[in-house]
Order: structure tokens, then C-alpha cells, then sequence
């Protein structure tokens, strides 16, 4: 990759911490974490697909065979599905200590009736987006669903790629992407008979899909105007990175009013993509300068799959068994971020990390066997 697109990472960063302040919303009761903005940042999920889209295609838009399209394949599913196996994993050792424990402190949910066989086949088969029979909840890791709908994306992005360069329709591929989107809105349209966004288990596969193929059109549009934009100075692109960090924040705010119309979000985060992928404003210069946030973002995968696990663990030991109350997280989500942020960070150097090296290795069959 030629360009990094640091910014774009910290905002995966901070946005996927936001989700875990949404699902520590469940457990809390205080001002900071129970308010408007964060009930609704489960809209964040679409900046990821979105974002995605526009940094998939950078990469792997010259896909020409079969061999790279394979290749592209299974580097993304070393990428992803390690993290994911093993945190599902756990989460169904979780479910046997529960009966031991449940008549010395409170349990939810003794028996989940969302965690059943055909969920848990559904999880590792990556199709925990799609709308299976007998299934009518998240499971297990709930916030595994838009993995699945993120690899689902990966297996149309890829034929796509391929079928536009083997035909040579290069010249027309940001009108074959625009297809896809207005396919797949009316789809989903047609399913579920509005505009909502918020599907997971269901018809999280088409969210994916659409957000993805939006990022793909938002990568096409960089691409196309990087030369033009780049003449504009400092200032024009302050103006513009204050303006979308105030609406995002507005709209995210007022979420409950604004999510049945979903399609708005796809908006937002397109064009906030595509002006903070130039990085010249002063807010992302502001951004850059954090190594912390760095961080966050190069954590950012792992602080999204080992969070729910690690939210409900903590709220077991301080509120039930230590008797905090609720309100306490207005101190205690600290430390439960800071805990979050050190499992991801050994997370993402054990499990992220060391498969994704497995991917490069597969050019050479004897390393992988080895391995």
C-alpha cells in the first residue's frame, strides 16, 4: 500500500471503542455511558463496513485470477476467522460454569436459548448474518455477526474484482459498485420493507454487503478526485473535518429519530471517509499525534471481538459479587476499557498477528506445513 490512511485507522479505533460503550450501556447507570450518543453508536458498525470497503479496494482491486482471488481469500480469512473461532470457543466454555455458580451469584440467562446447536453451527460457519431457521437472537459472541457479513462482503467484493478486470470493465467499475449498492438497498428494502440499518442476525449479510459496496464506490471517487482535492489548502479541509465530526456527533445523537431512514448513515460516513482520507485538516493532525490512539487503532479488531466477553466477566465480579452499583461505572468503565485494551493488545500479537503471518507463508507450502 502506498498510502496508509492513518487517520482512517484511529477513527476504526475510536469507533470501535464506542461499541463497546454501547454494550457497556446494558450494565451501567451514569450520565457518561447512558446517553443518547453512545445508545445509538451500534451505527458505528456501518463505518467499519464502509471503511472497509474503501481500503479493500485499494488494496485488492487488481485482482486478475483465480490464484489471486484465493490468495485474496485466505489472507482475509486468517485475518479474521482465528480471533473469532477462539472467542467463540470460549464463550461456549462460559456456558458450563454458569450452573455451578448460579447459586452463589445472580445469572442472567442460565440457559440461553440464543446459544443452541444451530447458532453455534451457524457461528462457525461464518452465516451468524444471515437469517437461519431457529434462530432469532445474536449469539454466542454477539458481536461476531458482522464478521460473517464482513467475509460475505469479501466473497462478492472478490468476484467482482475479478470478473471487472478479466472483462475489462475497469473504466466502469465505480458504476458497477453503485449496481451493487442500489441491488443490494433493494433487497433489503424489499425484506424487511424500510430503510433501517440495523440488522445483525437477520439481514446483517445485506447491511454488510451494502456498506462494503459503498466503501467500494468511496475508494473509486478518492481514487478519481485525489489530485483535485489535494489542491485545496489547510483551512478548506479544517472546515470541512469539523463539520463532519459536528454531524456525525449530531446524528449519532439523535439516532432514535433517524435510524428507521438508515440509508442517511451511508451518507455521513462516505463523505467522512473520503475527506479524512486526505489527512490534511487539523483535527487530523491533532489525531496523529497520539500514539495512544495509534494503538486503539491497530487494536481495534480485537478490541471488537473480545469485548462482550469481557464486559460481562467484569460486571459479574464488581456489581455482583463485589456489590458495586451500577452507577459506579462512572469510574469503573475505566478500568474496564484499560482491561479490554490489554487482552486486545495480546490478542492482536498472539492470535492477529501470528496467523496473519500464516497467510504470507502460505506461498511457501513447506512453511505452512511445517508451521
Amino acid at each position: 500500500m502506498k498510502e496508509r490512511f492513518e487517520v482512517l485507522d484511529i477513527f476504526r479505533g475510536i469507533f470501535s471503542s464506542l461499541v463497546v460503550f454501547f454494550h457497556l450501556s446494558t450494565f451501567s447507570d451514569t450520565p457518561i455511558i447512558n446517553n443518547s450518543f453512545v445508545y445509538n453508536s451500534d451505527l458505528f458498525v456501518d463505518f467499519f463496513f464502509v471503511l472497509s470497503g474503501f481500503v479493500i479496494t485499494y488494496s485488492y482491486q487488481l485482482i486478475k485470477s483465480d490464484k489471486e482471488l484465493g490468495v485474496f481469500y485466505q489472507k482475509r480469512f486468517f485475518r479474521l476467522y482465528p480471533l473469532h473461532i477462539m472467542m467463540f470457543l470460549l464463550f461456549v466454555v462460559m456456558e458450563f460454569p454458569k450452573h455451578l455458580v448460579s447459586g452463589y451469584v445472580h445469572v442472567n440467562k442460565i440457559v440461553n436459548e440464543s446459544n443452541n446447536l444451530a447458532s453455534a453451527i451457524s457461528n462457525v460457519f461464518l452465516l451468524n448474518s444471515v437469517k437461519l431457521p431457529g434462530i432469532n437472537d445474536v449469539s454466542w459472541n454477539i458481536a461476531s455477526w458482522s464478521i460473517s457479513a464482513e467475509m460475505i462482503a469479501y466473497l462478492v467484493f472478490g468476484l467482482i474484482a475479478l470478473c471487472i478486470n478479466r472483462i475489462g470493465l475497469v473504466k466502469v467499475r465505480t458504476t458497477i459498485y453503485l449496481l451493487v449498492v442500489l441491488l443490494t438497498g433493494f433487497f433489503l428494502h424489499w425484506l424487511t420493507g424500510g430503510y433501517k440499518l440495523v440488522y445483525s442476525f437477520d439481514f446483517g449479510f445485506l447491511r454488510g454487503i451494502l456498506g462494503f459496496s459503498i466503501g467500494c464506490v468511496c475508494f473509486c471517487t478518492f481514487d478519481s478526485l485525489k489530485d483535485y482535492f489535494r489542491s485545496f489548502n489547510k483551512v478548506i479541509f479544517t472546515i470541512w473535518e469539523i463539520i463532519l465530526i459536528i454531524t456525525t456527533i449530531t446524528l449519532v445523537w439523535l439516532g432514535s429519530a433517524f435510524k428507521d431512514y438508515g440509508y442517511i448513515y451511508e451518507v455521513l460516513f462516505f463523505i467522512t471517509i473520503l475527506i479524512f482520507s486526505f489527512e490534511k485538516g487539523l483535527i487530523s493532525d491533532w489525531l496523529k499525534t497520539s500514539t495512544f490512539l495509534h494503538r486503539v487503532g491497530k487494536y481495534s479488531y480485537s478490541i471488537y471481538m473480545t469485548h462482550t466477553l469481557i464486559l460481562s466477566l467484569f460486571n459479574v465480579l464488581f456489581v455482583r459479587i463485589l456489590k458495586f452499583p451500577p452507577s459506579a461505572y462512572a469510574y469503573l468503565f475505566i478500568l474496564n476499557y484499560a482491561l479490554i485494551y490489554w487482552a486486545s493488545a495480546w490478542t492482536f500479537k498472539n492470535i492477529e498477528m501470528r496467523f496473519n503471518q500464516i497467510s504470507f507463508a502460505q506461498k511457501d507450502k513447506k512453511a505452512w506445513w511445517l508451521w
